[in-house]
């Protein structure tokens, strides 16, 4: 049973660390782009940026982290749980008087870490 919750929270903890190198990455992009873009483009966008971090991640970690009986479940819960994380994140950055970005937001976040799970559940052994 430990094992199974020690397997289910590597598999958390992949794609929350997996959004942050992003949200950095977009936090350092994003200063000299003002203009916000399309909501659909950027849903767009995130969908295929976490299955391209899906497909990368295939590379570290080939094998599934979450057991056959549970992969379903992490399928959906996992990205519920992070798409919570970032919107935690948006709301503390939020107070803090930083700028929100759409990452920071459950839906995006959600949508990148469902594009992660699906690719790592579609193609892990």
């Amino acid at each position: 049973m430990l094992e199974l919750v020690l397997e289910i929270l590597g598999e958390f903890l992949l794609q929350v660390v997996g959004e942050a190198f992003l949200e950095l990455g977009f936090h350092s992009l994003a200063e000299p782009f003002r203009k916000p873009p399309n909501p659909w483009l950027a849903a767009l966008g995130y969908a295929l940026f976490g299955a391209i971090f899906g497909g990368l991640s295939l590379l570290v970690f080939p094998t599934n982290l979450v057991p056959q009986p549970w992969r379903l479940v992490n399928l959906v819960v996992t990205p519920l749980a992070v798409g919570g994380i970032m919107f935690l994140m948006g709301a503390w950055r939020a107070k803090r008087g930083q700028p929100v970005l759409r990452i920071d937001r459950f839906s995006y976040g959600y949508l990148f870490a469902l594009s992660l799970a699906f690719i790592r559940f579609q193609f892990t052994a």
